[in-house]
């Protein structure tokens, strides 16, 4: 304890001491504060000569408080942070333990909920599905029928997200693949877009196996006693092909065999330009026309050709198609866009057929599109199949 020997020297301690309270206080009040401030000028009692301690103080004492204010203020916020991450923690922890689901009620939640669903599968769908055992098929008569007719094996069934999964064709087909096990997803149109390559999807792809001309027992002939089969080669364009399947399956036609050289496959656009009727008819085929003819021909069917509205100027003979009467089995046969059937298989034909023009017509559009003569000669020849047996 320090002994003052004077009134003058117990003032001066008074004073020191008050000082140092301060000092003391302000230090309890927060360290940030007390660390910007030296001490106040103190003296040091009990000397006979005094020597004031020298006080250093940062320029600007207002801006450096209110700089330290806002440090302290961050921390307080990072701390709170993190208090309530770790609270959620738990909480999803003790949520966890308490709420355990099922698969089975997991899979009928999502069922129930769409945008649930179409998170899981987005990244999924935009990298799929075209591989060697798959690829998209699109449209809903396709989809459809490649569901129920069963040539393929379905995978998974995109539909297209939104009102337009209300419609009632989609929902056929949405109840279909329910019914056979297949896993519906709902996803955006640039999904779909994207899966189809840019075609005519309706609002719904599905993912399956691809099919392929049959190649097993082309030669043998089923059906009626008079059968028409329609040959095709060196069709390339997937649109005509299309088109042609669909009107082969209308009119019945017994059979539909293509060259396997030079001829495009049996994709899924050839499948939506049919409608879906590839997806029901079997279509063969073979690598060496010329071989079947010449074996049909022995067996007593007819080679029928077909050639365009300036052969009739030729030497060859030509038939229209209105005057040909089917008396026993035939085979029609169309070549592809631009040349026509091979000379190898003109030189076959026993008769050629040709579609009657309604006028003169000028050059340039004086034949007819291959998958329009089909329909118009296979209704010609079917026809009149139908008034023979009568």
């Amino acid at each position: 304890m320090l002994m003052c020997s004077s009134t003058h020297q117990r003032k001066s301690l008074l004073v020191w001491c008050r000082k140092l309270h301060a000092l003391v206080s302000v230090s309890k009040e927060g360290s940030q504060v007390a660390s910007y401030h030296r001490t106040a000028p103190l003296t040091i009692p009990g000397k006979s000569s005094w020597e004031p301690a020298k006080r250093q103080r940062l320029t600007g004492s207002n801006s450096s408080s209110g700089v330290s204010k806002d440090r302290h203020t961050r921390e307080r916020s990072a701390q709170s942070k993190a208090l309530k991450n770790e609270g959620m923690q738990k909480h999803n922890q003790r949520r966890g333990n308490d709420f355990k689901v099922s698969s089975e009620l997991r899979k009928l939640c999502l069922d129930d909920f769409p945008a649930d669903r179409e998170k899981q599968v987005r990244l999924k769908t935009t990298q799929a599905v075209k591989t060697e055992l798959s690829e998209i098929v699109f449209g809903v008569s396709p989809c459809f029928l490649a569901l129920t007719h069963g040539r393929r094996k379905a995978r998974r069934l995109f539909v297209k997200a939104g009102e337009a999964s209300l419609r009632a064709s989609v929902l056929k087909v949405c109840e279909e693949a329910h019914q056979r096990g297949v896993q519906v997803s709902r996803v955006s149109k640039k999904d779909l877009d994207r899966m189809s390559s840019g075609g005519v999807h309706q609002g719904v792809c599905l993912e399956a196996s691809p099919l392929g001309y049959l190649t097993e027992d082309w030669a043998v002939s089923r059906g009626p006693s008079t059968p028409l089969w329609l040959v095709l080669e060196r069709i390339q364009d997937p649109m005509n092909l299309g088109a042609i399947l669909r009107s082969a399956y209308f009119l019945g036609v017994d059979r539909v065999i293509s060259s396997l050289q030079h001829s495009c496959p049996l994709s899924p656009v050839v499948s939506k330009a049919s409608s879906g009727a590839m997806e029901l008819m079997g279509v063969y085929g073979c690598e060496n026309l010329e071989e079947m003819l010449k074996l049909k021909l022995l067996q007593g069917w007819d080679v029928v050709g077909t050639v365009g509205h300036q052969a009739a100027e030729s030497n060859i003979r030509v038939t229209q198609c209105l005057d040909f009467q089917i008396t026993k089995p035939t085979l029609l046969l169309m070549g592809g866009e631009g040349d026509g059937l091979s000379a190898e298989l003109l030189s076959l034909c026993q008769t050629f057929l040709s579609i009657p023009a309604g006028q003169d017509l000028p050059p340039g559009i004086e034949s007819l599109n291959v998958s329009v003569a089909a329909g118009i000669l296979l209704h010609s020849l079917l026809y009149s199949r139908r008034s023979t047996r009568g």
